[in-house]
């Protein structure tokens, strides 16, 4: 085998640049970008879902409550006007009970007597 003398001068090698390579990167990292942002838009788009959902199920723990505390105001206003209640308080403000001689029952109705008719009557023109 013949060898180079030790001291042999290289010259400079000159590469030619691979633009179809280069433009290969290039699209591999467009492709890996568009990649990347439709994984982070779905993880977006997911915990949105669950973040509204939290929300949705919050709501309806709400109406639930809200429903509950409007059964028990409507059962307590329906207590409150009831005649067990009212009567004490009225006694209190000085009213009595109504008396057999203070009710009057009318019997005979007139079917021949007619309800005066109304008349409408035309609106004033409004200017503007």
């Amino acid at each position: 085998m013949k060898r180079l003398p030790p001291k042999q001068i290289n010259s400079k090698v000159h590469r030619e640049r691979d633009f179809r390579a280069l433009s290969k990167l290039a699209v591999l990292l467009f492709m890996g970008v568009a990649l990347t942002a439709g994984f982070l838009f779905a993880a977006r788009q997911h915990f949105a879902a669950v973040n509204y959902g939290y929300k949705n199920e919050e709501l309806r723990r709400e109406r639930q409550r809200l429903l509950v505390e409007q059964r028990q105001l409507s059962l307590a206003k329906e207590e409150a006007m009831s005649p067990a209640v009212l009567e004490p308080a009225a006694r209190q403000l000085g009213l009595q009970p109504i008396a057999p001689g203070q009710v009057s029952v009318r019997t005979e109705i007139n079917q021949t007597q007619s309800h005066p008719a109304t008349v409408m009557q035309p609106l004033p023109a409004i200017r503007q």
